[in-house]
């Protein structure tokens, strides 16, 4: 809910028109976005919903029982698919404008900066078996290895 007024000041105040895609880029694109956004429904399915809206305890049977390292699925390409999803949606962005540049520099950077924190969380939580799978998936770009 805190995001919704930030995304709505490039709605709001545009800004100045960077480009505008054209056919084919334009489909090219909007193809990009859609890919993405079934990757995200997927990685959300594979993850748990309910545990990433944080409604986990709603509909837990065990409570307290710990959560497993998921590596497969989408998670065998990357650690952070989900992330990876968001940034390839933001970023084939059809029409872009000074306000929603601003907005995905922001946005990217909040990605980054918060995959380094969970990095962190993830191994206290896992220990050798997350540090193991860090030595073996990249974290946001498959086949690109950066930590």
């Amino acid at each position: 809910m805190t995001l919704l007024p930030v995304l709505a000041v490039p709605a709001a105040h545009p800004g100045t028109r960077l480009y505008s895609l054209e056919a084919p880029w334009l489909l090219a694109a909007l193809a990009g976005q859609m890919i993405a956004l079934v990757l995200l429904a997927i990685g959300l399915l594979q993850t748990d919903p309910w545990h990433f809206l944080g409604l986990r305890q709603l509909v837990e049977t065990e409570p307290g029982k710990p959560p497993a390292l998921l590596v497969k699925g989408l998670y065998q390409w990357v650690r952070h698919p989900l992330y990876t999803a968001g940034l390839v949606f933001i970023w084939l962005t059809p029409l872009m404008t000074t306000s929603l540049l601003a907005l995905n520099l922001g946005l990217s950077l909040y990605i980054l900066i918060g995959s380094v924190f969970e990095e962190r969380r993830l191994l206290a939580e896992f220990g050798p078996a997350y540090a193991e799978y860090q030595q073996r998936v990249p974290r946001l770009v498959p086949g690109i290895r950066l930590t």
